[in-house]
């Protein structure tokens, strides 16, 4: 029997959201989308140390120090979100937040010190955010116009800001290095029962998430990390685009270094060893991609928050504090593995 053209009319005239056992779309768009599984993740976590510690995890008090414990790694991991974007890293962000509380510190130490006045505060917060914007800056200008790979440059970033900090202090968290009133405000204060450190936190994820989805620079950012050949031939300054990225990471420890000093009044020499592990732990969670092009600060947040319930929900559980590290280092080695078979799987599309 000869087929009729009805008879071969291919099967797609069929809408996709009526075929018997299809897919609809927008379910399959909704779970692509790498928030969403993120989210998840998170919200398992919670509901599993609910569960393991009843009464003892997810209380207000619990949700309060998870939210100031996080603020300034979300801080940081804002700016980390940019710069993995880029296709770059950066591991010297611990070491530079060190720097900047030390400069801007040592200012306040010798100018009055906890009893400094809202003058000094306001100029050490300047210098703490001109010294992490000069680092960064420095670090952006070498793997742009040296081409020295990111990797390499912030690896020597690490060291050398680590050592300076020490230099300055003798390997010493200096008595003095925050005001009472730096303290009393940024690091204990509240507003309607929320504290400044996590509005301030929230602020700066709110500002920088818009610039990247809604601005030129923002554009850039993303076009740079999936082809800055092509992005450099349409005209646009790559390597000056990319100090910047890396000034802004710089500018954003430097917050970071404030934040810190608010909270505890001192520098804490040896305190941030592990701060490029969690942070970079947390962006590539929230489905920034390591290979560049592809990120969201959206993503970063719900990111940031998984290790910060990971941690507190062990030390609930009574698990020793050294398997926390191990944890964080396992989920950042499966983040990075599931990323790979994702850019693989879009691939051979």
């Amino acid at each position: 029997m000869t087929a009729t053209a009805q008879d071969t009319q291919p099967s797609a005239e069929v809408p996709e959201q009526v075929r018997p056992g299809g897919i609809p779309p927008w379910l399959r768009r909704l779970a692509a989308v790498n928030e969403l599984w993120t989210f998840v993740i998170l919200v398992a976590l919670v509901a599993f140390f609910t569960i393991a510690a009843p009464g003892k995890f997810f209380t207000a008090y619990d949700l309060t120090q998870i939210a100031v414990n996080a603020a300034i790694y979300l801080v940081l991991g804002v700016g980390m979100t940019y710069v993995i974007i880029t296709a770059g890293i950066d591991l010297s962000i611990g070491s530079v937040l060190v720097l900047a509380a030390v400069g801007a510190g040592e200012y306040n130490i010798h100018h009055g010190g906890p009893d400094a006045g809202w003058a000094t505060v306001g100029i050490c917060v300047l210098i703490a955010l001109a010294v992490g914007t000069a680092w960064g800056a420095l670090q952006g200008a070498l793997i742009s116009t040296g081409k020295v790979p990111p990797l390499i440059v912030t690896l020597g970033g690490l060291g050398t800001a680590l050592g300076l900090a020490e230099l300055a202090t003798g390997g010493q968290d200096p008595a003095g290095a925050a005001a009472a009133n730096l303290q009393n405000t940024l690091g204990y204060g509240k507003l309607f029962g929320i504290p400044w450190l996590v509005i301030l936190a929230a602020a700066v994820t709110l500002v920088f998430g818009l610039v990247l989805g809604s601005t030129r620079f923002g554009n850039y950012t993303l076009a740079i990390g999936s082809n800055p050949a092509a992005v450099q031939r349409s005209g646009v300054p790559v390597g000056r685009h990319l100090v910047k990225v890396y000034a802004l990471m710089g500018l954003l420890a430097g917050l970071g270094a404030v934040m810190w000093l608010a909270s505890y009044g001192t520098t804490s020499i040896a305190g941030h060893s592990t701060d490029n592990l969690k942070v970079i732990t947390a962006v590539v969670l929230g489905g920034t991609s390591l290979f560049g092009g592809r990120g969201s600060v959206l993503g970063t947040v719900i990111g940031v928050f998984i290790p910060a319930v990971l941690t507190t929900g062990l030390i609930v559980i009574g698990v020793q504090q050294y398997w926390q590290d191990v944890a964080v280092g396992i989920v950042l080695v499966a983040a990075v593995y599931v990323d790979q078979m994702r850019r693989r799987t879009r691939e051979r599309k």
